[in-house]
């Protein structure tokens, strides 16, 4: 069945805030972990989960958290290998872009990706060219930022680096992150940082930005291009290759539904963390 949402998106509401905290991080990020472990116990594959669809269930402060979209859901263990190249740019797990097979670890990574992005108001990957964007992805290329993260905890960091962990067998569960002190403990701090990550968020993630799903296909051709060392290859962008489709606007539906097909045809806009360099390379089913 489908559900009526009414309290809007993440990012509007952390915007609007006058205080905004490492602890109201944790608590939305355990929301999110304990809906996903739900799904994952059914067998359920959300695939795209993204700060855009997760959606406030009223305009109250209280309000809990909806996932929305389940477009490109997949039930595991149906006797179809999960594979398809699917997802969201800057959201995808690594295995997915390397089109290995995979499993519901995939959504612990984007998972991982939302909490980073909820501590600084800026994503984890950027580059403006995507084979180098999609380069950072594969080797789980990301890091810390001075000074936007010198006032996050040590265990936030930590807790971040469990979920977008390169390797999905050593990579944290949705049962793992519950446990984890940053969620579980009480060692998110409670300092405000609104000004710092609102202001970015604002920079970073307009309204009209990151909405599109994309089908990686012709993608992973161009990686397989790089890993063999075409210089035509490596110079090319790949955002001539993709081929991308928006989600179409849907009443969002609850956890036990899912939403239309994507329609296709649109081109990928992506937002520029202008004050933050991008990071340094260290080298269906």
């Amino acid at each position: 069945y489908c559900l009526l949402v009414s309290g809007g998106e993440l990012f509007d509401r952390i915007v609007e805030k006058g205080f905004y905290t490492e602890k109201d991080a944790s608590t939305l990020i355990r929301q999110v972990l304990d809906a996903v472990n739900y799904l994952h116990k059914m067998g359920i594959v959300h695939r795209d989960l993204k700060p855009e669809n997760l959606l406030y269930f009223n305009p109250q402060d209280e309000s809990k958290i909806m996932i929305s979209d389940f477009g490109l859901s997949k039930m595991e263990g149906s006797g179809d290998v999960m594979s398809t190249a699917c997802g969201t740019p800057g959201y995808v797990a690594p295995e997915v872009l390397a089109q290995k097979p995979y499993s519901k670890a995939v959504d612990c990574w984007s998972i991982g990706v939302i909490a980073y992005i909820l501590l600084c108001g800026y994503p984890p990957f950027y580059d403006e060219n995507d084979s180098k964007l999609f380069e950072q992805i594969l080797k789980a290329d990301y890091e810390f930022d001075a000074p936007y993260w010198d006032d996050i905890s040590d265990s936030a960091k930590d807790f971040i680096s469990s979920l977008m962990e390169k390797d999905p067998a050593k990579r944290y569960t949705c049962e793992q992150a519950l446990r984890h002190p940053w969620i579980a403990g009480d060692t998110a701090l409670c300092k405000n940082i609104h000004e710092s990550v609102s202001r970015q968020i604002r920079k970073n993630f307009a309204k009209s930005k990151w909405r599109q799903a994309f089908n990686a296909t012709a993608v992973v051709r161009h990686m397989r291009r790089l890993q063999l060392g075409s210089s035509m290859g490596s110079s090319m962008d790949c955002s001539l290759l993709m081929r991308f489709s928006v989600t179409a606007p849907a009443t969002p539906c609850s956890l036990a539904s899912a939403a239309a097909s994507p329609a296709t045809g649109a081109e990928l806009s992506r937002p520029h963390p202008s004050a933050v360099p991008a990071p340094v390379l260290t080298g269906t089913k």
